[in-house]
């Protein structure tokens, strides 16, 4: 069986991941672990919603951090893809990481061994990209690395 970390924030759901993912699952049998790196919300491309967002801040109305926001919206993201995953009969789990998304990967592969990470990106305009994060992923892992651009997935 094919262990794949993946890495991703707002590409997590979207169609050009979607679409590697399934690649990979029809190659044969295979585990995912996401990474969902909890951006602050002031680094995101957009926000899905408004920063009042109920459920953070427990429905007090109380505008929180953009670093609580983030990580609301990460762990959004991994619940609904996590769950897209499993419907489909595919053995998946994952987290929500460390804002700094180099430091997320190391962190996650502290505890597992994986034949393969794949890095999702925004298509143009991204921070990971700015940051050459694929490339410096490589540098740091001694197992393949795919790239993956993309549009956002679904709103959280």
């Amino acid at each position: 069986m094919r262990r794949y970390l993946v890495v991703a924030n707002q590409t997590l759901g979207g169609r050009e991941l979607v679409a590697k993912l399934d690649e990979c699952v029809a190659a044969g049998p295979c585990r995912f672990h996401l990474v969902v790196p909890a951006t602050p919300a002031t680094d995101l491309e957009t926000v899905d919603r408004p920063l009042t967002l109920s459920g953070v801040d427990g429905g007090a109305g109380m505008l929180p951090d953009a670093g609580a926001v983030g990580r609301a919206l990460a762990r959004r993201r991994l619940d609904k893809e996590l769950a897209r995953l499993r419907e489909a009969g595919v053995e998946a789990d994952g987290e929500v990481g460390d804002p700094r998304p180099l430091h997320a990967v190391e962190d996650a592969l502290r505890g597992l061994d994986v034949d393969e990470i794949i890095v999702s990106t925004l298509h143009r305009g991204s921070r990971w990209l700015g940051m050459d994060l694929p490339h410096r992923i490589k540098r740091h892992v001694e197992v393949p690395v795919s790239h993956v651009t993309g549009h956002p997935g679904p709103p959280t």
